[in-house]
Order: C-alpha cells, then sequence, then structure tokens
C-alpha cells in the first residue's frame, strides 16, 4: 500500500517496510552527481484559481519572435481543422487499438495515415508511425542489422546530429561498428562511399536532404548498396517529397523521417512522430505495428491489426524491437493535414519553401562578409559563413525577437548559421533578418 510519510516514524517504517536502513541506502545506485544536492526552490502551495493566475503571469513573459531555426522541427503553417478534429473525443482519449471489433474509427485512420505515408515515399508498406524521425532512424539500423546478420552501419556525416546520438545510444552496447562517410562540398561523397562498402556492411544512412539543408543525388547510390548485400536507409523531411523525388524511386529499402511539419506544432520538442516505411520484403523486420483492410463473413469492410511484432505480443525472442505503442494523435494530424491540403495544396507548400529560402540566401549572399557554405542545390534550408561566431548573432538577434537559426558550431557541424524558411516567412520578415544581420558585416 503506497502512502505519504508524514513524521519521522513513518519514514522509519518505511524504509523498514523496503528492506533498507536509510534513504541514502535505497538510493545509492544513483550516481551521485545526479542527486540533489539541496531542496527544490518551490514557492508555498497555491490554490487551483491563484496556480492559473500564477502561470498566465509566466506565460505572458514569453516573446513571439521571427523563426529561422530548423534542424529537423519546422514552422509550418497549421490549418484550423487539424486541431479541431483532433480535440474530438473519439480520437483525443483513444488508447491502443487491442479490440477491432470497437476500434474501428481509430484502426481506419491509422490505416489511413500508412496509405498515405506510402504514397508519399514511393514504398510498398509503412508502419503506424514511430516516437520521433531520431528512433525511426535507429530502428531502421536496427532493422538492418537483423535482416542482413551483419555488424557494420555506414552513417552520413552530415546526417542530423541529434539522430546520430541517438543511435549510438541503441547501439552502445553492441557489437556493431559504426563508419561515417566523408563529405564533398557538404554533401555524401559517393566515390567514397561505394570504397567503404564490405561484405560487413549492413546499411548505408543518408538524410536527403541533409542536415545542411543539400538536396543529395542519390540516383544510382542503391545498386552498389545492393550489390554489396546491404540495405539504402533514407531520412527525409516529409514536405521536401512534395517536389522531389520519393526514395523508393531511387531504390531505397527503409525510408524514415520526421513528421511534426505535417500538421504538428513545434510543443517545446514533442511529442513527434516518426515515419518509417520499406519494402515489402522488409515487413517482418519491420517494428511497431501495422494495420491492415479486410472483410468479415458478411463481406464488409474492417480494419484489424495484422503484424505486432513487439514482446508484449509474441515471444520475446523474435521481437524486432521493444516499440510498444505509435503517436497515432500525431499520426492522425498528419493524415488530416495531408488530406486538407491534398496534391496541389502540398506542393504549393514546398514551393513557397523552396523559392522563399532562395530569395533570402540570394539577400544573405549581397552582405559583405556572409556566403552560402555549400554551393549545392537546397531545399528550404542552408548554411551561410558568417564575419563574426554565429554564436554572437544568434545571442544578440534573440534580444530583438529574431531567432536566426543554428549555431552550427556547438552542434558540432562546422562554422556559420543554419538558416530555415518555411512558408510563413514573409517577405517583410525575411527583410527585417536581412537587415539585422547587415549590422555584422565585414
Amino acid at each position: 500500500m503506497a502512502y505519504i510519510a508524514h513524521s519521522e516514524s513513518d519514514r522509519q517504517e518505511m524504509l523498514k517496510a523496503l528492506g533498507v536502513e536509510s534513504f541514502d541506502a535505497l538510493i545509492e545506485s544513483v550516481p551521485a552527481e545526479a542527486r540533489l544536492k539541496k531542496p527544490l526552490n518551490l514557492p508555498p502551495a497555491l490554490s487551483e484559481m491563484e496556480a492559473v493566475t500564477h502561470l498566465q503571469a509566466l506565460a505572458d513573459q514569453n516573446r513571439r519572435g521571427l523563426l529561422f531555426v530548423g534542424g529537423g522541427a519546422y514552422d509550418h503553417y497549421i490549418p484550423a481543422a487539424v486541431r479541431h478534429i483532433l480535440l474530438r473525443p473519439e480520437f483525443y482519449t483513444a488508447y491502443t487499438p487491442y479490440q477491432a471489433e470497437v476500434s474501428q474509427g481509430t484502426l481506419q485512420a491509422i490505416f489511413e495515415y500508412q496509405s498515405l505515408i506510402c504514397e508519399l515515399t514511393g514504398m510498398e508498406v509503412a508502419n503506424a508511425s514511430m516516437y520521433d524521425g531520431g528512433s525511426a532512424l535507429a530502428e531502421a539500423a536496427l532493422m538492418a542489422l537483423h535482416h542482413t546478420g551483419r555488424d557494420q552501419i555506414l552513417v552520413a556525416d552530415n546526417l542530423n546530429p541529434f539522430y546520430r546520438q541517438i543511435l549510438q545510444t541503441y547501439l552502445n552496447d553492441q557489437p556493431v561498428e559504426l563508419i561515417e562517410i566523408p563529405l564533398q562540398d557538404g554533401a555524401v561523397d559517393q566515390a567514397a562511399l561505394q570504397a567503404l562498402l564490405s561484405e560487413r556492411t549492413a546499411a548505408v544512412l543518408v538524410q536527403n536532404p541533409n542536415f545542411y539543408g543539400i538536396v543529395e543525388d542519390l540516383d544510382g547510390l542503391a545498386e552498389p548498396i545492393h550489390q554489396a548485400g546491404g540495405l539504402l536507409v533514407v531520412s527525409v523531411d516529409p514536405i521536401s517529397l512534395s517536389l522531389l523525388k520519393p526514395p523508393g524511386a531511387y531504390g531505397a529499402d527503409i525510408v524514415v523521417g520526421e513528421g511534426q511539419a505535417l500538421g504538428n506544432p513545434l510543443n517545446f520538442g514533442g511529442p513527434y512522430l516518426g515515419l518509417f516505411a520499406s519494402r515489402r520484403a522488409l515487413i517482418r523486420r519491420m517494428p511497431g505495428r501495422i494495420v491492415g483492410v479486410t472483410e468479415d463473413g458478411q463481406g464488409r469492410r474492417g480494419f484489424v491489426t495484422v503484424l505486432q511484432t513487439r514482446e508484449q505480443q509474441i515471444r520475446r525472442e523474435k521481437a524486432t524491437s521493444n516499440i510498444c505503442t505509435n503517436s497515432q494523435l500525431c499520426a492522425l494530424a498528419a493524415t488530416v493535414y495531408l488530406s486538407l491540403l491534398g496534391r496541389e495544396g502540398f506542393r504549393e507548400v514546398g514551393r513557397q519553401c523552396l523559392q522563399k529560402s532562395h530569395y533570402l540566401a540570394g539577400q544573405i549572399e549581397k552582405i559583405p562578409g556572409f556566403k552560402r557554405r555549400f554551393n549545392r542545390p537546397f531545399f528550404k534550408e542552408f548554411a551561410v559563413s558568417t564575419p563574426v561566431p554565429a554564436a554572437q548573432i544568434v545571442r544578440d538577434l534573440q534580444e530583438e525577437n529574431i531567432y536566426p537559426g543554428l549555431d552550427l558550431e556547438k552542434l558540432g557541424m562546422g562554422e556559420g548559421l543554419l538558416i530555415a524558411v518555411t512558408e510563413k516567412r514573409s517577405r517583410q520578415e525575411m527583410d527585417r533578418l536581412v537587415a539585422a544581420l547587415k549590422t555584422y558585416q565585414a
């Protein structure tokens, strides 16, 4: 029975029931550096009304600024209908669809989501979503290792650094070698990549557009990887697929990505949506769950979970992953977003991202001391060398409610700013950023 210890005797009784002599003995497995050194600095208890007033006062201190930050999470416009549908109680309160007969609405929404992701990526099967883009990529690496029985992963050096950290965490205690693929002017050096392929290569992990925003030329890359017996895994920005060739068209075996841009707000880092699709031949290795459509005994269409390859549903040793759920509400947002925009609306979002980012890049390059780091095609994000440290520019402009981009040096990705432009940025807003950057001109 759980209870709160109000006195020293209560605390001692609780510790005795737990079989320890002191609280320090109870938490001895927690590293000393992770323990609280002093009591939390908490205010006195508040009533509900007082707490709401206090929280509103804190919220009023937030500043709304011009956002040119990307790096995997983007400020795209979200139609009002997306949130309206998400807040319907049958979706907002729905849980894992264990019983198909009472979960038809949820299962249909998942099936529609999977169908849209397959169409978007050019792949044959998609699962019911992962936690986020980083975990989806790591799960793809595990899938390739299990499928091939090999012990080596080649990773592009221009992959999102946060994703690389997640990948290293996933593989930290496994006998797997991660090898970085060198770059040439910000893009994958394909000659160097082919030289690294061997009989140990399970997969090649690339990002397109890559972390610098560069559109990689991946035509023909799958062939030498497949000849070596490996798999091609591509991490994508789904918005870019409104204009770019889908990975399935150039031979990708697994496609992953961050689906936040598809109708989900920034939300201080989550919850987000991991996209995951593959060739049908790999479906038995795919993590998570897959929903399919069938007919009942009376010929009526129905939706069911056709694969759930996790340890709670099958023998633990046959599980492909410990992914236990799916980000269904975020996946529903993506489904509603894509359905509302349709093909032409979705392409228009991509066109505006492309055109506006190129306009801003051109204006910034006119400022003495500023220059694009890479002379390659890009989609909505680009890296710029700066005459003063990027950290200084970020720090200064935030005081003016302008968030000019990411400091690449802080992320271990070289010097300069990584600037993202979505369809939400107006010409006036971009010109305001240019005017602010001119104060740093060489």
